[in-house]
């Protein structure tokens, strides 16, 4: 079996990942590449990461994965109209490039999770009543309902459109969705919790989703990114990419079979 190597969240940190691609190992002909999702906004040039990964998926075909994330995500909703394009998010050369349709036709295309191996990828987690045949489940569900049509689309991709406006059907792919690219903290019950900072200042009740007793994905490994303040975080079960490289941190990768990790620090 030949090696995969996983890489964190990118944010249009286009220099970043040039130079670690050509510190990591890889073999382009036989080794696999899996990346977190959250390719674009943010950093500077996200145009420049989407044209490579649409391009290198096209190379290494099924050896090259990559999930959606919460950015990826909110880039189609500005690309459909569903949202206004917010100037934090620096994807403006992406909505005006010559070339904007085929590079959103092919984000859409992605999967919100991927499973192969005992691995799962996913941007950010998994609610832990979830096994991984039924986050699976799920994830091809939400990717339906979001390739159907604009209106299913619209209903979760839209930040004017809450719960209590939508159908139970689709408040229900929406609490799915909320785990694949949002969740970081949640209660032994499974409520999420609205944190982003590091896991020892989360409220009274809070823990990372990963360690909440029980967890029914805990025998899987979770290949995931999301959650800068977490950093890097390698352990049985879990490889947590996300190392702020747009915050000015690094951009991390880890080779999922030894552990081996690399990283190319912020430029």
């Amino acid at each position: 079996m030949m090696p995969t190597y996983a890489i964190g969240d990118v944010h249009g940190c286009w220099r970043e990942l040039e130079r670690l691609l050509t510190v990591m190992p890889i073999d382009w002909k036989t080794d696999r590449l899996w990346m977190v999702g959250d390719l674009v906004c943010q950093g500077p040039n996200s145009l420049e990461v989407l044209r490579w990964a649409r391009k290198t998926s096209k190379k290494m075909r099924e050896r090259f994965r990559v999930v959606l994330g919460n950015h990826d995500l909110r880039l189609l909703a500005s690309g459909l109209g569903f949202a206004r394009p917010r100037r934090r998010d620096r994807a403006d050369d992406i909505l005006a490039a010559d070339d904007r349709d085929k590079l959103l036709s092919w984000l859409a295309g992605l999967p919100l999770l991927h499973r192969e191996n005992g691995f799962l990828l996913v941007h950010a987690g998994l609610w832990p009543d979830w096994t991984p045949r039924a986050a699976e489940k799920r994830a091809r569900q939400v990717e339906l309902a979001l390739r159907k049509g604009k209106g299913k689309a619209k209903q979760l991709l839209s930040p004017k459109v809450g719960p209590d406006q939508m159908s139970a059907s689709a408040a229900e792919l929406a609490h799915a969705l909320e785990a694949f690219t949002e969740l970081r903290t949640c209660t032994h019950k499974g409520k999420a919790c609205s944190f982003k900072g590091p896991p020892v200042a989360a409220p009274k009740g809070c823990m990372p989703w990963f360690e909440v007793p029980g967890r029914r994905s805990a025998k899987a490994t979770v290949v995931c990114g999301h959650w800068a303040a977490l950093g890097l975080r390698v352990q049985q079960g879990l490889f947590a990419l996300d190392t702020g490289c747009v915050w000015g941190g690094a951009l991390t990768a880890v080779r999922l079979e030894d552990g081996h990790v690399y990283s190319q620090r912020a430029l």
